[in-house]
Parts: C-alpha cells; sequence; structure tokens
C-alpha cells in the first residue's frame, strides 16, 4: 500500500463534503475527499423527488428557531454561509433556482443532477483530489513532535493517507442504500466522542387502520396533524371526561381529543400543518414526515395518539354551525351528499371515512340528524384519530435524528474538542430539522464552515 500526504482528508462525498473539499482546496490546502460509493451526491440526487430542496427561503434566524434545541450551535455556521449565500453560490454555477408557495427552493430545472452537478463543477476547479470507490477502514492519531501539531493516519482499501486535519462528513443512517450506513459515529466513538441514540426522522408513519389503506393514494394539500401522548394527558388533573366542559381524552376508537386541558397536558408532543398522503402501510408526505421523529423516538410507539384536523382553515364553531344549517336546510337529502357539500375540499372517499368514524349512516336523510350526530362528525372531521404502529424506519428515513455530540463540537469552527485536527459537519452531527430543505442547509453551511476555519 502506498502512502499518501495531504493537509485533509473529507470522509464522505454528499452535502457537506462536497463544498467542504471544494472551499478547502480553493483556499490553498492540499485535499482529497474519499467516497465509498461509486457515485457522489446521492441523496442531492433523491432528494426533493429527485428534484432536490435545496434550502428554504428564510433567513439565519428561521433556520435556527426551525431546529429548536439544536439551533443555536448553527450561529456561525449560517453566518459563514447564510441561505441566500447558498443560493447565490449554486446560481453562480449556472443553476438558476425558484421559491414555492411552501417557502421550498428548487432548481428552475426540477432536477437535482443539475446541482449535484455544479457542486461537482466546483469541487473539480478548486484542484481537490476525488477518490470514488475508497473506502475507509480506519483512522488514528500519530505521534507528533510539537504539541500543537497534529496528525491522522487514515487507511483506506486502497492505501494510507496522512493529514493533518480529518473532517468526517458521512452522513447518519438514513436511506442505507445510499451508502449512509453510520460509519462516522463509529470512528466518532473510537475517538472518545459520545453519540447520542440514533433514531429515522422524516420518516413515514405506519398504522394498523385498514380504512387508511382503503386511502391509498390520496393527498390531503392542507391537513394539521398531532400526536399525543395518552400518559401525559391522563397524568393531568384527573377529572371526568366532559365534566366542566372538559373533553374526553384522545382513544384509538373514538373522537374527543382534549381541546381545553391545562397547558401543559394539552400541548401535543408535535403538531405540524401540511399536506398528508395516505399509503397502504399508513401516513406519508410533509406533516406526517415533520412529527415523526416523535413516533420513532418513543419508547412505545403505539401508545401514542395521532389526530388529524382535515379543514385546519376553518374553526369548530364555524364548522359545526355550517354544518348545522346545511342539515337543515337540506331536506330529504342524504347525510353523505350535504357533508360533501360543507366539506367540498376532501375527496369523496375521505368523506366516506368520516362517516363510518363517526359512526353516521351516509344514507340517512339530512333532517334527521340530531345534535349528537352533528357533534359526532365535526369531531371526527377537526380530530380524526389513527392509531400509531411504528415508522417504516431508516430504510425510508431521509434524516438520521441524533448523533456526535453537539456539546463535543466546538460551533464556530466544526472542530472536535476532544481531538484537535478532527472535525465533523453535516448529518453525523446531532442535527435534524423539519422537512423543507432545512437540513441541507445545515450541512452545507457546517462543512463550508468547517473548511473556512482551516485556512
Amino acid at each position: 500500500m502506498g502512502e499518501d500526504i495531504w493537509d485533509l482528508v473529507v470522509i464522505g462525498a454528499g452535502a457537506a463534503g462536497l463544498l467542504a473539499a471544494a472551499r478547502a482546496a480553493e483556499g490553498g490546502l492540499r485535499v482529497i475527499l474519499v467516497e465509498k460509493n461509486r457515485k457522489v451526491a446521492v441523496k442531492i440526487l433523491m432528494s426533493g423527488g429527485t428534484r432536490c430542496n435545496l434550502t428554504q427561503a428564510t433567513n439565519t434566524r428561521g433556520i435556527i428557531a426551525a431546529f429548536g434545541s439544536q439551533g443555536p450551535f448553527l450561529h456561525s455556521a449560517l453566518a459563514a454561509l447564510s441561505p441566500q449565500a447558498l443560493v447565490e453560490l449554486v446560481e453562480a454555477e449556472g443553476v438558476p433556482t425558484k421559491v414555492e408557495e411552501t417557502g421550498k427552493i428548487f432548481p428552475v430545472s426540477d432536477r437535482a443532477a443539475d446541482v449535484a452537478e455544479a457542486f461537482v463543477r466546483r469541487l473539480q476547479r478548486s484542484g481537490a483530489t476525488l477518490a470514488v470507490e475508497e473506502a475507509v477502514l480506519g483512522m488514528h492519531p500519530l505521534p507528533v513532535a510539537q504539541p500543537t501539531e497534529t496528525r491522522f493516519e487514515v487507511t483506506t482499501s486502497r492505501r494510507r493517507l496522512t493529514a493533518t486535519r480529518v473532517l468526517i462528513t458521512t452522513g447518519g443512517q438514513s436511506y442505507p442504500g445510499c451508502g449512509t450506513t453510520g460509519d462516522g459515529y463509529g470512528w466518532a466513538e473510537a475517538f472518545g466522542h459520545t453519540v447520542t441514540p440514533r433514531r429515522p426522522a422524516l420518516v413515514p408513519i405506519t398504522t394498523t387502520a385498514a380504512w387508511v389503506a382503503e386511502l391509498s393514494g390520496i393527498t390531503l394539500p392542507d391537513v394539521t396533524v398531532s400526536l399525543w401522548d395518552p400518559a401525559l394527558v391522563s397524568s393531568a388533573r384527573c377529572r371526568t371526561p366532559g365534566a366542566d366542559g372538559w373533553p374526553a381524552p384522545p382513544s384509538s376508537s373514538g373522537v374527543g381529543v382534549p381541546r381545553s386541558l391545562p397547558a401543559r397536558a394539552a400541548e401535543s408532543r408535535a403538531t405540524r400543518r401540511g399536506s398528508l398522503l395516505f399509503a397502504h402501510f399508513g401516513l406519508s408526505g410533509p406533516a406526517a414526515l415533520d412529527v415523526s421523529r416523535v413516533v420513532s423516538g418513543h419508547a412505545e410507539p403505539r401508545t401514542l395518539q395521532l389526530t388529524c384536523d382535515l379543514v385546519p382553515a376553518v374553526a369548530e364553531p364555524a364548522l359545526a354551525a355550517q354544518l348545522r344549517d346545511s342539515l337543515q336546510a337540506a331536506g330529504k337529502k342524504s347525510v353523505q351528499t350535504v357533508l360533501s357539500q360543507v366539506l367540498e375540499i376532501l375527496p369523496r372517499r375521505v368523506v366516506e371515512a368520516v362517516l363510518s368514524m363517526a359512526a353516521v349512516p351516509g344514507e340517512q336523510r339530512a333532517g334527521e340528524a340530531g345534535k349528537q350526530m352533528q357533534q359526532r362528525l365535526v369531531q371526527t372531521v377537526k380530530h380524526l384519530p389513527i392509531p400509531v404502529s411504528g415508522t417504516l424506519g431508516f430504510k425510508k428515513a431521509e434524516v438520521t435524528a441524533g448523533g456526535v455530540a453537539l456539546t463535543e463540537v466546538d460551533s464556530r469552527t466544526m472542530q472536535s474538542l476532544r481531538v484537535p485536527g478532527l472535525y465533523f459537519a453535516g448529518e453525523v452531527l446531532d442535527l435534524d430539522g423539519p422537512i423543507g430543505g432545512y437540513n441541507f442547509q445545515a450541512a452545507f453551511s457546517t462543512g463550508w464552515l468547517a473548511a473556512e476555519r482551516m485556512l
């Protein structure tokens, strides 16, 4: 095996690795980017339905807020490469972008390949060396003459690489078919880093409800999905369901979701509004994906309760009044006909499911629909219960939650606080944000910052 000497070895040619390697080489460092797969930027090519949701049309504060408690870690990275700067970088490579209604930013061509090729072009111009189909087998620090010096030996399937710095950008465990099999975690632990438990995020949610499978293929463009933990609700002040105006706690078999519980108990574990896709296994689409990290992170996901507000744009009292008035004016029309008119934005099959879940015969005459029946319909529309069984796991997850502990990485440089000369960027870190380009932005920004601080 031959020996090669480099200023920087970058491991993993994804979003963070490609940009970091190019920026470091542009600054004069001798850089090699090592990728075990034959192709680079595989997740970029797959993302956004092969369209590549590059980032979100927001400012630095918006990105930080989206990551919740993890957000402050990104202050320096986003100061180095903001969403606007990222867009300008891509457009400077000849890839114009567009902003969609959701704030997602895509290439105008709707081709993820254009984005991937842009980063590869920049890498090639930078003078960095790209080594594909070369797996890293291990690495360790080498003895140095001075305490301020750092040297590493990286053993690959082809050779031994010696470098003064190593940047790990291997991604997480999501979409293992892309080659993201969690290699970086083991190396981080070998260097003494804490790796927080990993779990799938932005992953479809599964259910045992047969009626959900019957709606497979239907997409609702505007739904609010909420996850509740019955244990937290029941541990609030105990009262008789319905007493003092309190509705019953949520159940997997019926309706009745807490709307006026004390603040702590009434807060859902996660709530997101967006489009929802019914599938044969359960639920997908942005609204479901964004709450999925709670499901995968729960010790007993089957105990969680998921509810859907099918018409979040209409307040519950307004919906109740509209349904009441429509039923009274409908005469001999069926309840299903009236409900379909009131819920005109919902497909027929969804209306039929609502009737079934509310135990209301669709063929019943509208004029015979009493107050209790109307209440059941409104409750079902606004708090449709769907039992949770789990998720589709890492195989179908877009992002990994968990990873290298942020408290052990200098957020101003991305350098390890345990091992000088060792850096981390991208999804290998304990960073995961919502759907909408946030995770790509974090990967690009942390990779860029790491390279900048090495120059």
